[in-house]
């Protein structure tokens, strides 16, 4: 949809340095040889029942964007769309859920803006700041690189079979710490290594959002199965075809390019199409710190980073699976 409107223009283009073009978590727009803005919003229907739970959900997704382009969080407005005849002590509760993540992640939260609507809806429009030598992109990815996933991935999955009882306390459980936790533990140790390239993973899933950074990269990005960290009982829903709607649009959107090597399972290429809520970061690094990274985002209290791929030539599809 933003293909038909009208290019930007004007002075202001001369210091916007991430806009529209490469499809990317946030914009950032330069104030000064020192400062840079990041600018993003995101906000969604529940996944879970509790609203606190949900308004914290929420919250971590709409602040991902921010870690993703290596910034810091500074302020954040609330997004509402609450029924007027419901319960207003059920958007308090997903209020206190955003609030107390914004918190958590040293921003404040400064106000916001309800509408009536039928379908209860919450995120967040949230500013950060970067320098603008610092700024990641989903753009640079270099041949050689190792990839982070700091997030295991399956939540859409469980989250839909949560909702038909599908789940234990104990799995579901995991699957509530998962959306809750905060790239912003991740996202520390960008300032002890170079990082050429991030993104979060949300709706589009893992294949999805590896996809926009191998396009964007001009590479091929090489997954292996066998490293990509999934939460118990993923593959199991999926094998019995509970899977989001939200799937079959990813798998469309990335088919043609993606190649499947040797003995991946359908199930399996299935839950890397899973749409995230609030999933984890993928970062492109350069091979010889990969595992000093990884080792220091757990240290800071990321609660996975994984090595689960590399990036090689581009070949005859932007990403396989092996």
């Amino acid at each position: 949809m933003l293909s038909q409107l009208p290019k930007n223009e004007g002075d202001k283009l001369n210091n916007l340095l991430v806009g529209l073009e490469t499809s990317d978590d946030a914009a950032v727009y330069k104030i000064n040889d020192e400062t840079a803005l990041i600018q993003t919003l995101d906000f969604f229907t529940p996944m879970v029942d509790d609203p606190y739970t949900f308004g914290q959900v929420a919250a971590c997704n709409s602040l991902s964007d921010v870690y993703a382009m290596g910034g810091e969080p500074t302020v954040a407005m609330n997004i509402v769309c609450f029924p007027a005849c419901h319960d207003m002590s059920v958007l308090a509760e997903i209020m206190k859920g955003g609030m107390d993540k914004v918190k958590e992640s040293g921003a404040l939260l400064v106000g916001g803006h309800t509408v009536d609507d039928d379908v209860p809806k919450y995120g967040l429009s949230v500013s950060g700041i970067v320098h603008p030598d610092k700024i990641l992109a989903n753009t640079g990815a270099k041949v050689g690189d190792k990839l982070i996933l700091t997030k295991p991935i399956g939540v859409g999955i469980l989250t839909t079979a949560m909702k038909e009882d599908l789940v234990d306390e104990d799995r579901s459980n995991k699957v509530i710490e998962t959306l809750i936790h905060l790239n912003k533990y991740a996202a520390m140790s960008f300032k002890n290594f170079e990082v050429n390239s991030a993104t979060d993973i949300t709706g589009f899933g893992f294949v999805g959002h590896a996809l926009e950074m191998a396009k964007g990269s001009e590479v091929t990005i090489e997954i292996d199965s066998k490293n990509v960290p999934i939460l118990d009982g993923a593959v199991e829903m999926a094998e019995m075809g509970i899977i989001p709607e939200g799937m079959y649009r990813n798998m469309y959107f990335a088919e043609k390019d993606i190649e499947v090597v040797g003995g991946v399972s359908q199930s399996l290429t299935d839950v890397f199409h899973d749409p995230q809520s609030s999933g984890g970061l993928l970062v492109s690094v350069r091979a010889d710190l990969a595992e000093m990274m990884a080792d220091d985002m757990k240290k800071n209290g990321s609660m996975e980073a994984k090595i689960v791929g590399r990036v090689v030539e581009k070949g005859e599809k932007y990403i396989r699976i092996i």
